[in-house]
């Protein structure tokens, strides 16, 4: 039975990536911290159904693709087979130990847990509902970590042929035709995790290209590799029906010009995100929430209710596992009067896709509206070394610098291993770092690190692995990138 009612200093609502940080954060400072879920696990939706698995099965797809391309360095390792029982157990392993992990970090904190859902009954109590019973939390101060859930096509539900990015990961079956709805960061990372295991895919993306919020020169070499892996990439157009049969899913695709129908096996909807704050009590609390739900925080993730902070997809931004870390993190220590705030330059997005997209900072796409003179130097990575060693020559390295200081605001890298290059990007932009201090450290040969600080020497020398400019040779430096 749960008890009646407890008191606790900070009661963190939810327990994803930006919960647990916050709360473990908060217990390092002293702080006496219940945490309330409605998961029997802690981890969130990226541990449990999101980014961690999603991972693992990238990994798998990955090596799937590097087994069919090694026939091009002489190694056939024959065709590919797939036990889904193992893989699903394996996936699932990899899950267990980090929740374990989990459970044993927040035991050593003296983290209190409450299983159950949460609701405000006003700025200083929540009532907390369970299969243990019901129970009062009387707080000081609460962040709320609910995180957000996938949007329905209009005139639909999640459920049987029809998937979420979770029902997507647990691997039901391995359709022969798959439909993804939407060509953004789960669309494509998904339908190429079932690409490689056998299914034909079909990507749909109402805008003019994958990956809009990404500049285009760095979409395409990606693109150029969904092309020849999925079955087909529709652009401009829009699903306007979606309905299931016993044995299919019917799609009506509209391309603005015509409409027509398709059959498949299965279809995964991946068109965004809402918050998950409208069931939670905000109405007895002073907090305010935008016209999506989003929570109105300020730097310091303090709500409208100053006793009541708001983080990670719960507040807006990016939706990203690791920014909610940081606001969480930020949070807590607000609460526990430290002067801080969450005001950070670069905040680093990675799209798991062979081959990776990462940027971080200002993207040149939308730079227009910060009204200031760019320069933008463009490395390619037929010039690496290490590249072509690694069959990955289709990447590009890019760096968006200020053009009078040349302080680094931007940097987008697509092709292997972009997840863990970024990190250094980030690093330079929010110390603030200028090309020249890129261009000026030593990175190791051959690595595809060399190819940020090549694109830096781009703009205040020649890099020694590109040819000069046609009709130099007066030994001057020229800042203008190669033809692409």
């Amino acid at each position: 039975m749960a008890e009646p009612s407890r008191s606790t200093r900070l009661v963190v609502i939810g327990a994803g990536p930006g919960g647990y940080a916050a709360a473990f954060r908060a217990a390092d400072l002293g702080l006496d911290v219940t945490v309330v879920t409605d998961e029997e696990r802690l981890g969130g939706v990226c541990l449990l159904r999101g980014c961690i698995p999603s991972k693992a099965l990238l990994e798998v797809a990955e090596l799937v693709e590097r087994a069919r391309e090694a026939r091009e360095f002489g190694i056939d390792f024959g065709d590919p087979t797939t036990d889904l029982d193992t893989l699903r157990d394996w996936a699932g392993g990899v899950v267990s130990e980090l929740t374990d992990g989990l459970d044993t970090i927040a035991d050593r904190w003296g983290v209190k847990i409450v299983n159950g859902r949460a609701a405000f009954e006003n700025s200083s109590a929540v009532h907390v509902s369970g299969d243990d019973g019901e129970t009062t939390i009387e707080f000081d101060h609460a962040i709320i970590a609910t995180g957000s859930r996938p949007i329905p096509l209009p005139g639909t539900e999640f459920g049987g042929r029809i998937m979420d990015s979770a029902d997507a990961l647990a691997l039901p079956d391995i359709p022969d035709r798959l439909l993804v709805v939407g060509g953004g960061y789960v669309g494509l990372e998904l339908g190429s995790v079932y690409a490689a295991l056998g299914s034909a895919v079909t990507v749909v993306e109402m805008t003019d290209r994958l990956v809009p919020m990404v500049d285009d020169d760095l979409v395409r070499p990606l693109m150029k590799r969904l092309e020849d892996r999925f079955e087909a990439i529709r652009f401009e157009t829009t699903v306007t029906e979606l309905s299931v049969t016993d044995e299919h899913v019917r799609a009506v695709l509209d391309d603005g010009s015509a409409a027509g129908e398709e059959t498949f096996d299965r279809a995964l909807v991946a068109i965004g995100r809402r918050p998950n704050t409208d069931d939670i009590g905000l109405d007895n609390t002073r907090v305010d929430v935008d016209d999506d739900g989003f929570i109105i925080v300020d730097e310091q993730r303090r709500s409208s209710d100053d006793g009541i902070f708001a983080i990670g997809d719960a507040a807006g931004g990016q939706l990203l596992a690791h920014e909610a870390m940081h606001e969480g993190r930020v949070a807590a220590e607000v609460i526990a009067g430290k002067p801080v705030a969450f005001d950070k330059r670069a905040i680093p997005a990675v799209v798991y896709t062979d081959p990776q997209l990462a940027w971080c900072g200002v993207t040149e796409q939308h730079a227009d509206s910060d009204d200031r003179e760019l320069q933008i130097s463009r490395y390619p990575w037929r010039a690496s070394g290490r590249a072509r060693t690694m069959g990955s020559s289709d990447g590009l390295t890019k760096l968006i610098t200020d053009a009078e200081s040349g302080r680094i605001l931007g940097v987008g890298i697509v092709g292997r291993g972009a997840e863990t290059m970024i990190a250094e990007a980030v690093v330079a932009i929010e110390m603030g770092a200028v090309a020249r201090d890129l261009a000026l450290a030593v990175a190791p040969h051959p690595t595809l690190s060399e190819t940020l600080h090549e694109a830096a020497e781009m703009q205040v020398a020649h890099p020694p692995h590109l040819p000069p400019p046609r009709g130099s040779g007066d030994g001057g430096s020229d800042d203008r990138a190669p033809d692409d």
